[in-house]
């Protein structure tokens, strides 16, 4: 006799992946999208092709001779809302390497390759293809390659059009040169890097105050008129690479440390390379405010402060040398480096003090 789970009911029917809200076509057709985008990132170390069950990189063939291994890994937060919200997903993905190969290069490390993570209810293989060209073109910004991630649908996790991104770099550096260095003093200069806007951070309190003003993303941004607000606040996250590294090669030994400015801005960032004995005075008059910064301290409120550590401020990246390489160095990163700050004894007092300074012209 049958068992009763055997026996099919009348005007039953098989209950597919498919109708269960997994389309595995979708994903082919996702995979056979992105596999030209990945392609035009290939770098000297990789091996094979997008498809197998991991990426595979060959760290011999890219010349190093006592590498160390430095990972990363990270998100766009609560920028990714406003992507979804505009419909604009063309810059998002260079959010997602930028903010894990800029870790990376802080540390003197040269970003080998990035993998990526993309999680939706219901693929739209349009806008994840969208989205995987803006990651294949952070990496060739990185100089790194794509050589794998994931993509999952889970209906019933994520809302309609709703979807994650989650992004991982490795990278290598010599041993002898991993940064920070160890002889960091008192009279070393910070000299600044511009960022293009507010990045991958402080967007939660981006999307309040937009709110709080009335506005919609389709207005004309009060800190830009002639751009939409959306389009405005979604600049993509500068990637600092390219242009760090080649300092760091054409002046041996001058760069001392770098600090990627995330949340947490300048004041909660800095700290992370100082020794206990040091303190950063930032001179923030020579920053000055770039107008969407202005605009958000205005309307949140915020004084000098919290803006320095909820917000960028317009510094993405910031070099550390001794004075005696400030000329060479400066010169190396181009005529936008700007002096911001000084390394002082730090003494009982904080390790990032906002306020005038005396640095180098």
């Amino acid at each position: 006799m049958p068992h009763p789970s055997d026996v099919s009911k009348p005007g039953d029917k098989p209950l597919t992946y498919r109708e269960a809200g997994v389309d595995i076509d979708a994903g082919n057709a996702l995979v056979d999208a992105i596999g030209p985008l990945a392609a035009k990132t290939k770098r000297a170390g990789v091996l094979g092709n997008l498809g197998g069950f991991g990426g595979l990189f060959d760290l011999a063939a890219c010349g190093f001779k006592d590498p160390v291994l430095v990972a990363a890994t990270d998100g766009v937060g609560t920028k990714l809302k406003l992507a979804i919200d505009t419909g604009l997903h063309a810059g998002i993905g260079i959010d997602l390497v930028a903010m894990s190969v800029n870790d990376l290069v802080v540390q003197g490390a040269e970003p080998l390759f990035f993998l990526d993570y993309f999680a939706t209810g219901k693929l739209d293989v349009g806008v994840a293809a969208e989205v995987v060209a803006s990651i294949a073109e952070g990496c060739s910004q990185a100089g790194c390659a794509l050589i794998g991630g994931e993509t999952a649908e889970m209906p019933g996790l994520y809302g309609d059009g709703d979807y994650d991104l989650a992004g991982f770099a490795v990278g290598a550096v010599e041993r002898d040169a991993v940064l920070p260095r160890p002889d960091l003093k008192a009279g070393d200069v910070m000299v600044g890097l511009p960022s293009s806007g507010c990045h991958a951070n402080g967007f939660s309190l981006v999307r309040r105050v937009v709110a709080a003003c009335g506005l919609s993303w389709s207005d004309p941004a009060p800190f830009a008129p002639d751009a939409a607000l959306g389009e405005a606040l979604l600049a993509p996250t500068r990637i600092y690479v390219r242009q760090v590294l080649e300092t760091i090669r054409a002046n041996p030994g001058a760069v001392k440390a770098l600090c990627h400015i995330t949340g947490g801005g300048l004041i909660d960032n800095l700290p992370r390379i100082l020794p206990p004995t040091l303190s950063a005075a930032i001179d923030v008059e020579a920053i000055g405010m770039p107008p969407v910064f202005a605009w958000l301290k205005a309307e949140a409120r915020l004084d000098a402060h919290e803006m320095y550590r909820t917000f960028n401020c317009g510094i993405g990246m910031v070099v550390a040398i001794a004075p005696d390489d400030f000329t060479r160095v400066r010169t190396s990163l181009g005529p936008e480096a700007l002096p911001i700050g000084t390394l002082t004894a730090r003494g009982d007092g904080p390790a990032v003090v906002l306020g005038a300074t005396d640095i180098p012209a």
